[in-house]
């Protein structure tokens, strides 16, 4: 056993982590962690777009890389600290083209390294490979749970109805920062790290919510 101590949004927060014995013959976390940190810079190199900045992990990434997740007690903080980060949309304006918001989920373009542009709207939103999307789909990543009938099955029949504000800001919320409200959340956080930029995530909110949408027939 050895104790690792995080210290997140203010706070200090022992975790008690059970680490296995190194074929090597054991070693301490510390020596572990150095180990994993050396072998991961030798093994990546700056090219194109993607830098070595990649590898930084935040607080919330590395108290989540610990063997069996980061305790509640941490995973509350580091929710509540992401939460703090989602920047809502102007004027209130949470819906945009659902067509829009089809192609960007269908496509995975951006941030790899031959890329050539940094630009959000050069990015796709990648959601097939984690989720599906429709019911006619043969093939879909299945990391997330299915999209199909996001906002059907959460009873939004008119995304103006003051009733769904709840759904509508929980979604906003969740495509933006995703660990806002799940600490361990492998979903990009797609406004918080600048992979979408806010007109993106509206077409994204109509495709999920909007009754029109392929998504909710």
């Amino acid at each position: 056993m050895s104790k690792k101590t995080w210290k997140i949004a203010g706070g200090t927060v022992a975790a008690v982590l059970l680490l296995a014995g190194c074929a090597s013959g054991g070693g301490t976390g510390g020596s572990l962690d150095a180990q994993v940190q050396a072998m991961m810079k030798s093994s990546f190199r700056d090219q194109g777009i993607a830098k070595m900045d990649r590898l930084d992990q935040d607080l919330g990434q590395k108290a989540c890389s610990v063997p069996g997740g980061a305790p509640a007690d941490v995973a509350k903080m580091i929710e509540a600290q992401n939460l703090a980060t989602v920047k809502w949309p102007a004027g209130g304006q949470y819906f945009g083209d659902f067509k829009a918001g089809e192609k960007l989920a269908q496509n995975g373009r951006g941030l790899a390294w031959n890329n050539k542009s940094t630009d959000p709207k050069d990015n796709g939103g990648n959601c097939y490979n984690c989720h599906q999307i429709d019911n006619k789909e043969i093939s879909y990543g299945t990391i997330g749970p299915s999209l199909w009938n996001y906002g059907k099955i959460r009873g939004v029949k008119d995304v103006t109805d003051p009733q769904v504000a709840a759904i509508v800001q929980y979604t906003w919320g969740k495509l933006y920062n995703s660990k806002a409200y799940t600490a361990c959340s492998n979903m990009p956080r797609f406004g918080h790290k600048g992979i979408l930029n806010e007109g993106q995530i509206r077409d994204l909110m109509s495709l999920l919510l909007d009754p029109r949408s392929p998504v909710n027939q």
